[in-house]
């Protein structure tokens, strides 16, 4: 499913793929390249943190990391 996201610097509307309705994890700004550290709830954004360059990509390797051992139901 697509979701909306309003960017917290520029304030344009991006949008992140989501397989399920919470994720936590990196999301970058297409339009201003503003990086941060996003938390959506039952499709809801809760939480939105900026990131330094370095610590975006921490949380992308962590993020793959998850995915890569997240068991299958």
């Amino acid at each position: 499913m697509m979701m909306k996201i309003t960017c917290p610097e520029c304030k344009v509307d991006g949008s992140i793929s989501l397989l399920e309705a919470n994720y936590s994890g990196p999301y970058k700004c297409w339009k201003c390249r503003g990086l941060f550290r996003i938390a959506i709830r039952d499709n809801k954004v809760i939480s939105c943190q900026t990131l330094s360059e370095e610590e975006f990509e921490r949380e992308q390797e962590i993020y793959k990391l998850k995915n890569k051992f997240k068991k299958s139901d």
